[in-house]
C-alpha cells in the first residue's frame, strides 16, 4: 500500500554507521533507522547473538517461562528504577499497554470516565488510541471518531497542567516525550518533568514517560527522565531495544506494576526469546561500552561543530539537542534537504516540517561526527544562502 514515500536508494549492507547501496556507494547514516540502530549496522555482538539463537529457540509465547525474556527485564529494572515489565513488539504497543495500564488505575479508583493528560505535538504512535493520544492534528485526520478520555495540553507549559484543576478528579495520568522527538526534536525548560512529577503525587494521579525514541543512553543517560532527579510511575520504550529486531517494553513501578493480571493483556510475540535474546545483547553492549557518557560527548562535539560552522547562515532559527539528538530548525520549509543530503551520501530526516533531525549511532567516531558536520553544513548552506 502507500503508505510511505521512500527516498530512491535502495541498501543492502551495512557497517558501523556506514550504509551500502546496490552499487557499492556508502552512506553515513546520521538516523539510525529512526532511532533504532544505536549500535549502528552488523553490530558483532548483536549478529552473533540473533544467529546463535536463531539455531536454538526462536519462539514458544508467553504460556511459558522464557528465561531470556526474565533476564532482560531485570536489565531493565535495573538500569530504570522500575519494578515490572511488559514486553510487545513496537513503541506503539509498548505506549497501549500504558494506556491500558492508566485505565485499568482508574478502574482500581472507580474513577469515571478518567482523563490522560497528553500534549500537544507529541508521538505516541499509530494504533487508534496511541493515535489519540498524540498531539498532531494532521496525523489523526480521517480517523473520526478517535479514541476518548485525552485531554491535550501544550508541551513545556506546566502553567496549561496547574490550570486543569476542575478536572482534577478524572485525570488519571499525565503522558509525555522527555523531548519531542516527531514534534521536532524540543528540549523542555528544567525542571518541567520535575514539576509533572509533583503535579502526579498532588492529584495521585500516574506519570507515564514515553522513551521510546529518547531511551537507552540516546540523549547521554540510560533514560531522558534522568536528566532530572525523578522517578515516573510509567516508562515506555521500544526502538534501539532490539536495535532493529522489533521489541517494546513497557516497564512500570509500584501500584502501577501490579495492575496487569493474568488475562488482561499481552501479546504473542513480545519478548520471544529470539527478541530477548537480541535486547540483551545491546544492553551488554551499552553498559561494557559506556556509551550513555560516549552518547554525551557525541553530542556537544556535533552541537559545537554545527555551531561553529553554522553561525553565520541566514535562516537558522536553532540548533539544540541533548546527547545524539539533535535538531537544526530552519526559518523555511526543510523538506527537500534530505533528498540533498542523500547526494551528498549523508542520510537525515526531516519533521515537524523545518527541522533537521539527526539520531546517528552511538557508536560513531569522532572523525564520523566531524564529517557529518562538515556534509550537512554544506548541504544547508546551499540550502539556505
Amino acid at each position: 500500500m502507500s503508505n510511505y514515500q521512500p527516498l530512491p536508494i535502495e541498501f543492502i549492507s551495512g557497517s558501523g554507521v556506514w550504509l551500502y547501496d546496490t552499487q557499492g556507494q556508502r552512506y553515513l547514516d546520521a538516523l539510525s533507522g529512526i532511532a533504532v540502530c544505536g549500535l549502528g549496522h552488523a553490530h558483532t555482538a548483536v549478529q552473533e547473538a540473533i544467529s546463535d539463537q536463531a539455531g536454538k529457540l526462536i519462539h514458544t509465547s508467553n504460556l511459558y517461562h522464557i528465561p531470556l525474556q526474565e533476564k532482560l527485564a531485570e536489565k531493565l529494572v535495573q538500569h530504570s528504577g522500575m519494578d515490572k515489565v511488559f514486553f510487545g513488539n513496537s513503541g506503539a504497543e509498548a505506549n497501549e499497554a500504558a494506556i491500558k495500564l492508566a485505565r485499568l488505575y482508574a478502574s482500581s479508583k472507580n474513577m469515571l470516565n478518567p482523563v490522560i493528560v497528553v500534549m500537544d505535538k507529541s508521538f505516541h504512535g499509530r494504533t487508534l488510541a496511541t493515535l489519540s493520544a498524540t498531539g498532531n492534528p494532521k496525523i489523526q485526520k480521517g480517523f473520526d471518531p478517535l479514541v476518548g478520555g485525552f485531554k491535550h495540553i501544550p508541551y513545556n507549559n506546566i502553567d496549561a497542567l496547574n490550570a486543569l484543576p476542575h478536572e482534577n478528579a478524572t485525570i488519571v495520568a499525565v503522558m509525555v516525550e522527555p523531548i519531542l522527538g516527531e514534534g521536532g526534536v524540543v528540549l523542555p525548560d528544567v525542571g518541567y518533568l520535575t514539576a509533572i512529577r509533583k503535579f502526579c503525587d498532588d492529584h495521585a494521579c500516574l506519570m507515564m514517560v514515553d522513551e521510546i525514541q529518547t531511551g537507552l543512553c540516546r540523549t547521554g543517560k540510560w533514560f531522558a527522565f534522568q536528566h532530572e532527579a525523578i522517578m515516573p510511575d510509567v516508562i515506555t520504550l521500544a526502538k534501539a531495544l532490539g536495535n532493529g529486531v522489533p521489541i517494546g517494553a513497557c516497564l512500570a513501578k509500584g501500584k502501577s506494576a501490579e495492575l496487569f493480571q493474568p488475562g488482561s493483556h499481552g501479546s504473542t510475540f513480545g519478548g520471544n526469546p529470539l527478541a530477548s535474546r537480541a535486547a540483551l545483547a545491546v544492553i551488554e553492549v551499552l553498559e561494557s561500552q559506556l556509551l550513555d557518557q560516549r552518547a554525551a560527548q557525541l553530542g556537544n562535539r556535533l552541537l559545537e561543530g554545527f555551531k561553529r560552522t553554522l553561525h553565520d547562515v541566514p535562516g537558522i532559527k536553532e540548533i539544540r539537542g541533548r546527547g545524539l539528538m539533535l535538531g537544526i530548525e530552519l526559518e523555511q520549509d526543510a523538506s527537500d534537504l534530505a533528498a540533498l543530503a542523500l547526494k551528498e551520501k549523508l542520510l537525515i530526516n526531516i519533521t515537524a516540517g523545518n527541522v533537521i533531525r539527526l539520531l546517528p549511532p552511538l557508536i560513531m567516531s569522532d572523525a564520523e561526527a566531524d564529517q557529518m558536520v562538515t556534509i550537512l553544513s554544506g548541504v544547508i548552506k546551499t540550502c539556505c544562502i
